[in-house]
Formats: structure tokens, sequence, C-alpha cells
């Protein structure tokens, strides 16, 4: 049996969206952040780092956002989140699943917790402000290498779609929303919104519209 700890709205999100969109069985075990349950004991044997997700696997346990999704796609091949090894646009799924999980996942960190990047409380708006102005070019780019789309691997839906819809989300605390500010970002997170598994998760975290 597979379980995520997860809270609504945070990290595990995508491999929520994951799971549902590959259909197997599974239980959510919700981690209360707050009160701080992220940081008892029994969590941190799971995950040392005291971070949701943690998704355990037939009695491991797997911690990371983007190394959950990737062991689910490749546990799942016949549900179509990863073009099979050795595919053409396997290395393309690579380059976009390390790229969410290293970039604008890492600069919401900073964004959403700018006190843990200073030494001076003094200093965390001018965090804030840089990570802000850092995702607003991330999500230029890709809007850019998004075109025509309608995919990020063109003509194929994948995991890094899903990954991609959660950093959206997360950008409409931003004080120029991306959806608002590109087209391109717009257009793919209403595709992905309107994908039935997807729908099913945020249902079941108790989220309304708007979603993004």
């Amino acid at each position: 049996m597979i379980e995520l700890h997860y809270h609504p709205d945070n990290a595990s999100q995508f491999p929520h969206m994951m799971l549902r969109e590959i259909g197997c069985p599974f239980e959510l075990r919700l981690v209360d952040r707050d009160h701080d349950a992220q940081k008892s004991a029994a969590y941190l044997k799971l995950n040392p780092n005291g971070k949701i997700p943690v998704l355990v696997d037939d009695g491991e346990a797997i911690f990371e956002t983007g190394a959950i999704g990737l062991h689910l796609a490749d546990k799942f091949p016949e549900a179509g989140l990863a073009p099979s090894p050795g595919a053409r646009d396997r290395a393309a799924y690579y380059k976009w699943m390390v790229f969410m999980a290293c970039v604008p996942q890492a600069e919401f960190r900073a964004w959403f917790y700018p006190h843990e990047f200073v030494d001076d409380p003094a200093l965390a708006p001018h965090a804030k402000a840089s990570a802000n102005e850092r995702l607003m070019g991330i999500f230029e780019r890709v809007a850019a290498q998004l075109g025509a789309g309608p995919w990020l691997l063109g003509a194929r839906f994948s995991a890094p779609d899903l990954y991609l819809l959660m950093m959206t989300r997360w950008s409409s605390t931003l004080p120029t929303r991306p959806v608002r500010a590109f087209p391109q970002i717009a257009a793919h997170a209403e595709r992905v919104l309107a994908r039935p598994a997807v729908q099913a998760t945020f249902a079941a975290e108790g989220l309304s519209a708007p979603f993004v």
C-alpha cells in the first residue's frame, strides 16, 4: 500500500495529483502543519528534514517532491506520466522535472520564508522582493519554452505539467500573477485544471476556485 503524508495546498499536491492520475490505491495521511506535526519524532523518522511530503511505498519512505514524482512515474509506466527510458523526449522529461524541483520550487522557499535566508530580520522584506523578481523571470522563461504547447513536452502530457500547475498555483501569491502576465501559463493551467484527476485532488484537499 502507498501512503502519502500530506497537508492540503502544500508541496504534497504534486504527488497527490500524480496518484489520482495513476489511479492506484493509496492512503492520505494528514500532517497537521498547524501544530508542527512535521517536526514530531514520528514524522522525523520518515523525513529527517521535517518537510512535507513523504511517500511511503511498501514500507520505504521517500522524501523530496521531485524524487517522489520520478518514483511514481517509473513505478506506474502504464499511466503514461513519463516517456519510457531511451525515448526521444525522456531527456526533456528529466529536464523539466529537475527544473521544477530545483528552480521555481526552491525560489518559492525564499518567497514564503524569507527570514530563513537572512541573518538580520530587517532584511527579510528585501529577500522576499528579490525572490519575487527571480520567480517572475522564471515564469517568463517557462512561458517562452511552452510556446504553442499544449504541454511542456509538446504534444504529450506528463508529470512535469502537474508540477508546473502547482507552481502556478503558488504564484497566485506574487504581486504580479503569472497567469495574468503570461497567456501561455494561463492556458496551460486551464488545460491541466480541466483534468478529472486534478479536480479530484483539489476537492479531496478541500480547495475551491479560483485555483490559480
